[in-house]
């Protein structure tokens, strides 16, 4: 079957993970550091790909989406061509006054010639129509200078005035909704009571605000009461500032984003555009109330923009609110730190940006600690999540799967002695009778192998040679204690995470096919202490963690195997490094490089593991000449053995090792 694998787009169809796959996924990095939590922020971060090869896009790939949709609008506009626009339309005005007021001056001559008006009449229309000429002609050429004088000028043409009435209008809309969003009607054709009651409205605003910002608790709902249509959705005095925040912040971006040429040219037109000083009063000191109370630091942004396309004052504010989104939308992505987190992010925002993919990718990002919990992987303990017992288990077969996965089906020994007994459990796997083998008779094989010898037919006569018996196996009963290195080299030579690993898989090994048998799990680095399997997957070791006490770490497994009689009982040590601490009461002292003191206290307590019947069979992951040294006098002492291997083997030197029990020794 061929599968083909392409960049995530949003396009395509997303897979539908099961709970197993992103136990799967997450597992190695749970084990790595021991952060359940960090475990799964990688999770999402990073996605998931199913055993199919199918992948669930994670956060980083929405980000990606939020990038490249930035950088599309970026490359495909030209910010300067919003005064372009506005110069453009300007233009236009001024051409149709003239075109109407050259209609007027014919339309009037017609007139005197028909007898209909005086000539007295036409020509004060000219002198009127000369003087308007000589005024347009006189307008200077930068648009904040031509809308500030044609405010003042009295149109001849009813369709020059209609259109730019409706050009003020629309810059009045875009330029000053950001302080007065819910006034665009009192926007258009701005009378005397408009202006007062916004001076009214921006007055009692500045007064809660500074009630605020000197720590008072100001009345909101009065001023809802009487301005609340104004702010349609606003309940509360904060949602009334981050409201206010965001559109003044799409603004500064606006002018941010430009040259300085092009930003005075829109400051000096928004100056223009109100020309009451107490109007203009109130909404500065409204800015500085707002910029006390929530800085813009954080939505304010410049943007390069570098494209060609054309854009009026109207689109350009469009587009920095998306652009804003985007922004938002990708601070909210990366704080998110556990997946309640996710919830904060709106998915219909996310869908007006990115498309209903970029939605549905979200909602199964938001499902993964669902399913973990639904199948019994994760359980809550109050805003906790944690692993549960049937999760533990789950990954510590995915570690023993691992490590078999490199190994050839018949290395893998059978737990047994060197001899077969004559009892003991029955296998599945039968054989030809020999003598000796106890008899149990597998009756379908042996009459199979009588019809084979002689043909169909009845009676079927049986043959010695036909008879065919189940194989048994005769199991030792073993408690095994793993000593885990905890020390700070084993950290920084990335050995520990192998470690981990091997522990895990070998409790399955043992929970799965020799349940009979004992295992205890042992950390030591300056002290020792007993860890149970169960918290193997989220055990973690500082990297502060210095000194090798294999003395204590023998004490205490000692002490764990003494509560078994008889059967077999060995230590399992994995350590990169020689002994460098022991104890003295219960104090323990280190050195490095080790004192003599401390490789004679390791060594006696060697000796005590060894008059109990304990073997220690020594796994080293250098080669060091202190270490290689220590482990010989170990193993002349015990007669255990000791192995040689790289993080990557050591799984399948121990674990073949243990259900081989073969005497050897590998240096």
């Amino acid at each position: 079957m061929l599968i083909r694998y392409s960049r995530w787009d949003g396009s395509q169809q997303l897979p539908d993970l099961d709970a197993d796959d992103l136990l799967q996924a997450m597992s190695d990095d749970l084990l790595a550091d021991g952060d359940l939590w960090n475990a799964l922020r990688r999770l999402l971060h990073q996605g998931v790909r199913d055993p199919n090869g199918q992948r669930l896009p994670g956060l980083k790939d929405l980000l990606e989406q939020l990038r490249r949709r930035r950088q599309q609008q970026l490359d495909r506009y030209d910010l300067g061509s919003t005064l372009q626009d506005i110069k453009e339309r300007l233009e236009r005005i001024i051409q149709t006054e003239r075109e109407g007021i050259r209609r007027r001056l014919m339309d009037g001559r017609e007139r005197v010639q028909r007898g209909e008006v005086p000539e007295s009449m036409q020509k004060a229309l000219e002198r009127m129509a000369a003087e308007r000429q000589q005024t347009l002609s006189q307008l200077p050429k930068d648009p904040a200078g031509r809308i500030r004088q044609l405010q003042d000028y009295e149109f001849m043409d009813p369709e020059a005035r209609r259109q730019f009435q409706e050009l003020m209008d629309s810059l009045r809309q875009q330029m000053l909704q950001p302080y007065l969003q819910g006034m665009q009607r009192a926007l258009q054709n701005l009378t005397p009571q408009d202006l007062q009651r916004m001076r009214e409205m921006l007055r009692d605003l500045n007064r809660m605000l500074r009630e605020k910002l000197q720590g008072g608790q100001p009345d909101f709902q009065a001023f809802k009461d009487r301005w609340g249509q104004n702010f349609p959705g606003v309940n509360s005095l904060e949602e009334l500032v981050e409201q206010m925040r965001q559109q003044i912040a799409q603004m500064q971006s606006l002018l941010d984003s430009m040259s300085p040429e092009q930003r005075r040219q829109l400051q000096e037109m928004m100056e223009s555009l109100l020309r009451d000083d107490r109007l203009k009063a109130e909404m500065a000191q409204l800015a500085m109330h707002l910029d006390e109370l929530a800085p813009l630091d954080d939505l304010r942004r410049r943007y390069n923009f570098r494209g060609d396309d054309t854009l009026s004052l109207e689109e350009a504010m469009k587009l920095m609110e998306e652009l804003q989104q985007l922004d938002q939308l990708e601070r909210q992505l990366r704080r998110v730190q556990d997946p309640s987190d996710l919830d904060k992010i709106d998915p219909s925002q996310l869908e007006q940006l990115l498309g209903d993919q970029a939605a549905e990718q979200l909602d199964r990002l938001r499902e993964i600690t669902r399913r973990l919990e639904e199948a019994g992987y994760l359980e809550r303990k109050g805003d906790q999540l944690e692993l549960t017992a049937r999760a533990i288990r789950k990954i510590g077969d995915k570690a023993l799967q691992d490590i078999f996965a490199h190994l050839k089906r018949d290395r893998f020994g059978q737990h047994k002695l060197d001899r077969r007994g004559t009892g003991g459990d029955r296998t599945d796997e039968s054989k030809r009778y020999e003598f000796g083998d106890p008899f149990l008779l597998d009756l379908r094989e042996t009459l199979m192998n009588a019809v084979e010898r002689a043909g169909p037919g009845t009676p079927v006569r049986l043959a010695p040679d036909d008879f065919q018996v189940y194989r048994t196996e005769q199991q030792t009963h073993a408690a095994t204690v793993v000593m885990l290195d905890m020390s700070r080299s084993m950290i920084f030579r990335g050995c520990f995470l192998a470690a981990k690993k091997v522990a895990l898989a070998l409790n399955a090994l043992i929970k799965g096919q020799f349940p009979r048998d004992s295992l205890y799990v042992i950390g030591f680095s300056l002290h020792a202490r007993e860890f149970s399997p169960e918290q193997l997957p989220t055990l973690s070791s500082s990297e502060w963690n210095y000194g090798t006490n294999m003395h204590e770490g023998f004490l205490l497994s000692r002490r764990l195997l003494g509560r078994h009689k008889g059967g077999n009982k060995q230590i399992i040590m994995i350590t990169d490094g020689e002994p460098t601490a022991h104890l003295e009461g219960n104090e323990a002292q280190f050195s490095y490089p080790p004192t003599y003191r401390t490789l004679q206290e390791t060594l006696k307590e060697v000796q005590r593991c060894t008059r109990e019947g304990i073997v220690i069979n020594t796994f080293m992951l250098d080669r060091g000449e202190l270490l290689t040294s220590f482990v010989e006098q170990m193993a002349r002492i015990n007669k255990g053995r000791a192995f040689f291997a790289t993080p990557e083997r050591l799984g399948e030197y121990i674990l073949v090792d243990y259900v081989s029990s073969k005497r050897r020794a590998i240096f």
